[in-house]
């Protein structure tokens, strides 16, 4: 029963040990971006039941793509018990750093009312964002009027970050389409792209393609790019001249048989004249 107890109050110490200590209690970051500076506001908290002297805060950046603008240590000089403090920061990332999330190593140093320096060691997530840009391109296949063809769409991921469940829905303006208005793309890489594919028939010579390529970006917000782009249908005579279609050549050669053949008979004819008149 004894050892029962004392072991219940040496728990009791450690656990009000653990509570009474100078702790981070939030992390504020601006939007961060690759290559770009951003605030980092860091809030510390005095739950160790006494003033706290000489507080720092020193960040960690060895082997991070991340650099201080100003310092990486700031400090407060009294910390009052159950007060809080911001310390605020500026930091930058390299110009080549993948947007995702990191750890910043943190040592927290403080001198209590025991005159005793304490030291503390941390770490605090941030998050690299990514700037979405999308570059939209068409390319035809047999663009003439009255003929089928084809409407390709190409999408270019031009920015940081992926982009995913990529999907891809055209309105018909000036062209009929054969195939579904929808298509899903699925995932395009950062410096990537993909293309999407719609069966039609051309009826004007000025269509466009509209529509909206929907998907979600690197922070997994759900976005909307509009699609708004002429097209150029020619008729067929244009399309012939600029060659766009090649005029068929096979009225050319039956032409050129029925000819042959025209010739083979009179050659027949000829020669069977020649034959009775040598036999008289």
């Amino acid at each position: 029963m004894i050892k029962k107890l004392v072991l219940a109050i040496f728990l009791l110490l450690i656990t009000a040990n653990l509570s009474y200590a100078m702790i981070v209690s939030s992390v504020n970051q601006g939007e961060h971006f690759p290559g770009e500076e951003s605030n980092l506001d860091i809030t510390i908290k005095n739950t160790i039941n006494a003033n706290a002297e000489d507080v720092s805060l020193n960040l960690v950046f060895t082997n991070l793509p991340f650099i201080p603008i100003g310092g990486s240590e700031r400090s407060t000089n009294k910390l009052k018990e159950d007060k809080e403090k911001t310390l605020s920061y500026i930091v930058k990332s390299s110009q080549d750093i993948a947007p995702g999330n990191y750890n910043i190593p943190y040592v927290l140093s403080y001198t209590d009312s025991s005159n005793e320096r304490i030291t503390k060691q941390g770490s605090l997530g941030v998050v690299v964002s990514a700037n979405t840009e999308l570059k939209i391109s068409t390319e035809l296949d047999n663009n003439v009027l009255g003929q089928k063809g084809k409407i390709t769409l190409k999408i270019v991921n031009s920015g940081f970050g992926d982009i995913k469940f990529v999907n891809v829905k055209i309105n018909p303006e000036g062209y009929t389409l054969l195939s579904s208005s929808n298509d899903y793309i699925g995932n395009i890489g950062s410096d990537d792209f993909e293309t999407s594919s719609f069966d039609v028939i051309f009826n004007e010579n000025s269509p466009r393609l509209t529509g909206v390529i929907e998907y979600k970006d690197f922070n997994n917000n759900d976005k909307i790019e509009n699609i708004n782009l002429p097209l150029k249908v020619y008729s067929r005579e244009e399309a012939v001249n600029f060659g766009v279609i090649q005029n068929s050549k096979v009225p050319i050669y039956i032409g050129i048989v029925i000819a042959l053949i025209i010739l083979f008979f009179i050659y027949r004819f000829i020669r069977k004249r020649l034959r009775r008149n040598n036999k008289k």
